[in-house]
């Protein structure tokens, strides 16, 4: 993929809004380069948000009392099923929406059991 700016690991200060580099709308796309230039925009918008999600992650690790308690199965559904009821306005099609969802819920329930084990070792 061809970034126009780089990404850092290494923000100091997380955007508090996630701003989206100027792009031309999907529909009025004329060019593969536009069409490149909108989707590596909001895939640097979204690296900022799933980091967001995954210091929510490493907040859950601290709190919750128990390592038994991290993988939860309701709460997956639950997701899924938040996700699921705002994709169909959004226009996302529920067959990206759930596999994306269930491998994030799945690498970030991982990440917090790494972050478990590794804050009580």
């Amino acid at each position: 993929m061809c970034w126009s700016a780089p990404l850092s690991a290494d923000l100091k200060d997380p955007p508090t809004v996630v701003a989206v580099d100027a792009r031309v709308a999907p529909e009025a796309c004329l060019t593969m380069a536009e069409v490149r230039h909108g989707v590596d925009a909001l895939d640097r918008a979204l690296v900022v948000l799933l980091a967001e999600r995954q210091r929510y992650m490493d907040a859950a690790a601290r709190i919750k009392p128990d390592r038994s308690v991290v993988h939860d199965e309701a709460r997956i559904e639950d997701v899924v099923r938040k996700v699921l009821a705002a994709a169909g306005p959004a226009g996302l099609s529920p067959a990206i929406a759930e596999p994306v969802w269930r491998t994030l819920i799945d690498r970030c329930i991982a990440h917090e059991f790494d972050t478990w084990d590794r804050t009580r070792s």
